[in-house]
């Protein structure tokens, strides 16, 4: 019973720990694709992470789209939770360079976890309500457009129908089986310690 407590524990910290990876991978792709830094969901997504990315913003400066220190904010959280956790399990802590490998998966999971979850967002949205401009409406078309417009300008829209959503989740699913799913095996951990 204590066993079984243990590990639904040790489940939870690693689910909380991957939610709020998941807001720092969010924070990293709003300023890559340079979404409304003034949006209320911005703005909550900033707040949320600054106590983790300020200090290391100290070190790594951004660099136009590119901020580095919320992407390292994000490999050490990933990093030390999964050290911790296999500690606490009692399981044989494997190489430095697996945790790490583990760390990049993770991260990378949660970035094609967001443009998963952003791509059924606008697609649902643009059935229900095309026109809208809800904040949060706004934002999912400004996360999702920097990896949308280079599709559609080889695949443009035929008519009403928009097929480049179909064309970037099957890049998201390759890249997340090929790449992560390689990166996962090679750090030799459960796959449950990566992503989702």
């Amino acid at each position: 019973m204590g066993s079984q407590m243990g590990s639904a524990g040790l489940m939870l910290v690693n689910t909380l720990v991957n939610v709020y990876l998941f807001v720092l991978m969010l924070r990293f792709l709003l300023q890559f694709s340079r979404a409304d830094y003034y949006n209320p969901v911005s703005q909550a997504v900033i707040k949320a992470t600054r106590p983790v990315v300020a200090p290391l913003q100290r070190i790594f400066r951004p660099r136009g789209r590119f901020d580095p220190a919320t992407l390292v904010a994000g490999l050490l959280l990933k990093g030390i939770t999964i050290f911790l956790l296999l500690k606490f399990a009692g399981i044989t802590m494997p190489p430095l360079q697996g945790v790490l490998v583990a760390a990049l998966a993770g991260v990378l999971s949660a970035i094609l976890d967001i443009y998963f979850f952003a791509l059924i967002i606008m697609i649902i949205l643009s059935w229900v309500a095309p026109q809208a401009n809800h904040p949060g409406a706004i934002l999912v078309h400004q996360l999702v457009e920097p990896i949308m417009a280079p599709v559609r300008k080889v695949i443009p829209p035929l008519g009403m129908i928009d097929l480049s959503p179909i064309v970037v989740f099957i890049a998201i699913s390759l890249f997340d089986s090929l790449i992560v799913g390689a990166l996962a095996r090679a750090a030799g951990l459960p796959g449950m310690l990566v992503g989702f």
